[in-house]
This record gives structure tokens, C-alpha cells and sequence, in this order.
């Protein structure tokens, strides 16, 4: 069974040097043993026979005594699972539609924070720094001691509105984000996951309580290109249906990937089987650029996405958003109503420049319902601005411990 929170999970205590047995190859012996110190025994797991099923993420591992998961991080240690908890290794204020959530409080600040590892190993991951901790040798990030309750402090100063978890895949780290967001909730914020969606409906079931909001990358429709990154599509797919099953607010994002996933059959695939769950699921088509170990692709360029979101507006998806490359894309950066086709949040990047969903979430043109976690008094609400100043003041923020 899926072990119950114990007192351990509720604060961070600065956890001893202790010896563990985990003796699967890592990159880096000594940030391994560092992040070891910083664990708890877990909840998401059980045990077969003499090994231990870890059912955080869709790989399932199964782990034998002193051996890790795929992900490197959670490991079995004398017949129980540690996994990590009470540190930070990325924390920093931003603006909410970069996660991206363009249907989730327009305008707001997002505390975003993530720990280290990874379950998949995209060759082009932004974050590598933190995502490939333990697999790759030059992945190293401050690590910062830090408590569910100075979390929910730091949102505050911060002038959040939400608190995420990001930057590596939250799914392996869920114990922590929970306890976080357990805190936070309380604190009166709205939590939510950015996630590769290789997930489980025991991780699911676990955070549903304390999420309100949770973004897909659905990378590829092709799952020879999936086990290239380390995962498979089917897990995707089955994460993108179970989080819309259990209510929770859903937006999928492609990064279109030049000779990788960016022909029209495999874009139209995408938007149809997203059309076919929901066609309200808002799609985010956004710009690859030269990171990591991909070099080879050329950029993606604005035509490009425009024509992505072209494809997914005539599968039936009525919010289609092409992102990253502000003011390059014409209205696919906005949202429009699917009723009248009035213009309804007007966006430059991060930046709302007008807004017009009312305080019961519908168009104020036509009432046509529009979907989404909307500010309670509408307009009023969302802070909006017209200038490159004002554009300079929504960009993401450090933020301190």
C-alpha cells in the first residue's frame, strides 16, 4: 500500500550525514551524497517480494535494496524508499504565463520552485542544470535548505498569486511538493504542477487535493521520438486524460521541434487526440530553440508556429496559443471567445494589455462561458500594462530564501 504521511513530512528538519547503500551509477558521487542527506522515507510506493515499486512516475520502478530509480533521486535504502524533500534547488518569481497558464489568473506572479532529477533526459531541456542532476556530470545548481513554511512566506513577499513546482519533473519530488503545497494552500494560494506527464494515478490522486491547475508537455506523437527522451507516449496521453478526469484545470504545451515533431500529420494528430478529450484544453505551440546536447535543428520561426496553431484551430481546439516569440505571432498570442470571436485577454508576451472576461468568467461581449481559474472581480483584478517598461516588469524574478 501506498505509505501514510508520517510527522516527518509536515517540516524540514536539517537532515543528518548518514550512509546509504545506493550504489547505481551516478555522474557525480559527491552532489549524489549531498542531495542523499536531504530525504525522507516516501509515501509513493510499496513493496514486492524483497525489492520496492515506486509509483511516483509511469516507469514504475522497481528497486532493488541500495539501487536507484530511473530518476536517480528516490532510492531504496534498507527497504524503504527515500525520496527528496526540504530543499530547493531553482526558486524564482514568475509570471504566470510563462508555466505556461494562459487560462489561471492572467497577470498574476507564480512562486516556481523545483529540486533536482529527472525521469526522462530530453537532449533539448532548458532546465538541464537541475533536471539531469546525477545523470550528467555538469549538471550542478545551489542547493538551498528551506521549509514548507518558509515557502509559503516567500510567496507572500513575493506577491504571488500561485505556487508551482517546475524546472525539473515534479511528479518525482511530490512528496515535497505536497508538503509545500499543503502549507500554501492554507496560506490562501493557488498551487499547480508544469510536468512532462508521465504520471500515475496513485501521484495523481496523491496532489489532487492541493492542485488546482497542472500543464502537460505532450513533446511528440510518435513514440519512437518519446523513447528517445526517455518516456512513451501512451503514459502521456493516459496522464493528459486522467488529470481532465479528475478536474483538475488542464493546459498542454508542444515545443515544435524542427525535423522532430513539427510535420502537419503529427501536429494535427496532436490537436486532434487533445480535441478528442476536451476541445476547451488550451494548446500552447512554442518555439525550440539551441539548448543542451540538441544543436542541430534550426530555430523554430514564428511561420512555423503560426501554422502550428492554424492545424490545432481546425481540429476544433478552441484555445490555441503560439508562445515564446512575442509580438511575431499575431493573435495566436490571445484569447479569443469561441462564440463571437471577440478579442478577450490581449497579450505582448507576458504582458496583459487588456482583458474582458467578466468576474463570472464569460465574455463580456456575448456571455459565452470561457474556461479557466479567472480573478474574482474580473479586470479589476489582473494587472495589466501597455509599455516595454511595463512588458520589463513582468519578467521572471530571483527570489531569496
Amino acid at each position: 500500500m501506498i505509505q501514510q504521511q508520517t510527522d516527518r513530512t509536515r517540516g524540514f528538519q536539517e537532515p543528518p550525514v548518514q550512509q546509504t547503500r545506493a550504489k547505481s551509477p551516478v555522474a557525480n558521487e559527491a552532489l549524489a551524497n549531498a542531495l542523499d542527506r536531504r530525504t525522507i522515507v516516501g509515501q509513493l510506493w510499496h513493496r514486492e517480494t524483497d525489492k520496492i515499486r515506486c509509483v511516483a512516475c509511469g516507469h514504475r520502478c522497481l528497486i532493488a535494496e541500495g539501487r536507484r530509480g530511473i530518476c536517480k533521486v528516490r532510492f531504496n535504502d534498507g527497504g524503504v524508499l527515500k525520496v527528496p524533500f526540504g530543499y530547493v534547488a531553482g526558486l524564482q518569481c514568475d509570471p504566470v504565463e510563462k508555466k505556461p497558464y494562459f487560462h489561471v489568473y492572467p497577470g498574476s506572479n507564480a512562486l516556481t520552485f523545483g529540486m533536482m532529477g529527472c525521469d526522462f533526459h530530453c537532449s533539448y531541456c532548458q532546465n538541464w542544470v537541475t533536471s539531469q542532476a546525477l545523470r550528467d556530470p555538469a549538471s550542478l545548481a545551489p542547493v538551498r535548505a528551506v521549509t514548507p513554511e518558509q515557502m509559503a512566506g516567500i510567496a507572500r513577499r513575493s506577491d504571488a498569486k500561485l505556487v508551482v513546482s517546475s524546472y525539473n519533473e515534479p511528479l518525482i519530488t511530490a512528496e515535497w511538493s505536497k508538503a509545500v503545497f499543503e502549507r500554501c494552500v492554507e496560506a490562501g494560494f493557488t498551487c499547480g504542477f508544469v510536468s512532462n506527464g508521465n504520471a500515475t494515478a496513485e501521484a495523481l490522486d496523491f496532489i489532487r487535493p492541493w492542485i488546482a491547475a497542472y500543464k502537460v508537455d505532450l513533446k511528440s506523437f510518435n513514440d519512437a521520438n518519446y523513447r528517445k527522451l526517455g518516456g512513451m507516449l501512451e503514459n502521456v496521453k493516459q496522464t493528459i486524460r486522467m488529470v481532465h478526469e479528475r478536474g483538475i484545470w488542464l493546459e498542454v504545451l508542444t515545443l515544435i521541434v524542427p525535423g522532430f515533431n513539427s510535420s502537419d500529420d503529427e501536429l494535427r494528430a496532436i490537436a486532434a487526440f487533445i480535441a478528442s478529450i476536451d476541445p476547451q484544453i488550451p494548446w500552447h505551440v512554442t518555439a525550440f530553440h539551441k539548448d543542451y546536447k540538441m544543436i542541430d535543428p534550426e530555430d523554430t520561426r514564428a511561420e512555423q508556429l503560426v501554422r502550428a496553431a492554424e492545424i490545432g484551430a481546425s481540429e476544433g481546439l478552441r484555445f490555441v496559443y503560439a508562445g515564446n516569440l512575442p509580438g511575431q505571432v499575431g493573435q495566436w498570442e490571445n484569447t479569443r471567445c469561441p462564440g463571437c470571436s471577440m478579442t478577450l485577454i490581449e497579450r505582448f508576451g507576458y504582458l496583459i494589455r487588456d482583458y474582458k472576461i467578466t468576474a463570472y468568467g464569460k465574455c463580456s461581449s456575448c456571455g459565452t462561458p470561457i474556461p479557466g481559474i479567472w480573478p474574482e472581480r474580473g479586470a479589476e483584478d489582473v494587472r495589466m500594462g501597455q509599455s516595454m517598461l511595463d512588458y520589463y516588469t513582468r519578467l521572471p524574478r530571483a527570489v531569496r530564501v
